[in-house]
């Protein structure tokens, strides 16, 4: 019997379509209201995954909308008792179960203040949904398996839908109805990883590079690296990384290479050269096929417009993670001294 994580990573395209059919009236209305309200900024609280899904919103919404994004710091709300003015704030609390109560803290307190609260979360009847003006439902079902997976690209694919709604253009909405299509096939490209995943059985560290967009893709890969397979993974801005972290890398040590077309591209080459001649084992996920003959382990994806591509990145980065488990005789659907739902105060 297949893992009930492996069946929810496979049931990504058609959660992407479900929302993408269902979605667009109720993301019109809260973009209007949006519209109406006319934030300063942005604020975005969440944690875990939904913390690497904030990410791609601030570059969604800094760099298609030109405006403002910071991410919340709950504990002033629940430890502290110190909450910063988010009065003339859009504020976002994003969580897959709702039950975020530093989260929810967030939103309460800027709510209070007369700022414009939208939650997004898998559960109408969440307290997080409960207490927000709008809630954008994932429409992703129940997810089973402790790992978010389908959630978290179903809380990408909100984000993309509201950014596309704020920002009025055709062009953007005609990109998104392709997703589920470029999602299945991203998947297939992906199937080869059982393949090659016993040569990684031993490792126990791992380093994830993005930049831009797919920040969010490094840090949610080596998220589920580590939920999934114990393996002490980070995630990095590539730009960061050269600023001391790559001191740290020998022969061997093996790289995931975030690296699709887009303006951060030139970097992320120049980058795998640097790495190969370190000796790294570099681990290229990317639609360019240069570059992916350029790494250790080639992880194709298809091409897509830049703000489009971590909802497709992240997929093969699932399954390597999965993969590591199962070559190591984990339990993937209940990782050790983890819980579906974690509750942080």
């Amino acid at each position: 019997m297949r893992p009930i994580l492996e069946q929810e990573i496979k049931e990504q395209p058609t959660v992407i379509e479900r929302l993408l059919s269902n979605g667009e009236a109720l993301t019109g209305t809260v973009a209007a209201a949006i519209r109406d309200f006319n934030p300063v900024f942005v604020c975005i609280a969440a944690r875990g995954t939904s913390d690497n899904a904030a990410h791609y919103a601030q570059y969604m919404f800094g760099g298609m909308l030109r405006t403002p994004v910071m991410l919340a710091t709950p504990s002033l709300h629940t430890v502290y008792g110190t909450p910063p003015d988010l009065s003339k704030a859009l504020v976002i609390g994003i969580s897959q179960s709702g039950q975020a109560e530093d989260v929810r803290a967030v939103l309460s307190d800027a709510k209070q203040r007369g700022a414009l609260t939208l939650a997004i979360t898998n559960f109408d009847d969440s307290p997080l949904a409960q207490i927000a003006k709008y809630h954008l439902p994932l429409l992703a079902e129940r997810e089973l398996s402790v790992a978010a997976t389908k959630t978290y690209t179903a809380q990408l694919t909100v984000i993309a839908m509201l950014t596309s709604a704020l920002a009025g253009g055709d062009a953007m909405l005609k990109d998104l109805s392709s997703l589920p299509r470029l999602a299945a096939q991203a998947l297939r490209l992906s199937e080869d990883i059982a393949g090659w995943a016993q040569r990684y059985r031993y490792i126990n560290r791992l380093v994830t590079l993005g930049r831009g967009f797919n920040y969010a893709t490094a840090c949610e890969i080596s998220l589920k690296v580590k939920e999934l397979s114990y393996i002490a993974s980070e995630g990095y801005s590539e730009a960061n990384f050269r600023h001391g972290p790559i001191a740290a890398i020998d022969r061997g040590h093996p790289v995931i290479l975030v690296s699709p077309h887009g303006k951060n591209f030139a970097g992320m080459v120049d980058m795998c050269q640097r790495l190969n001649e370190l000796g790294a084992e570099t681990l290229v996920i990317s639609n360019n096929s240069d570059l992916l003959g350029h790494g250790t382990q080639a992880m194709t994806i298809p091409s897509a417009p830049e703000w489009l591509s971590p909802i497709l990145a992240v997929m093969p980065g699932q399954l390597f993670a999965l993969q590591q488990a199962l070559v190591r005789g984990y339990d993937v659907d209940k990782p050790r001294g983890l819980s579906k739902v974690t509750i942080t105060e």
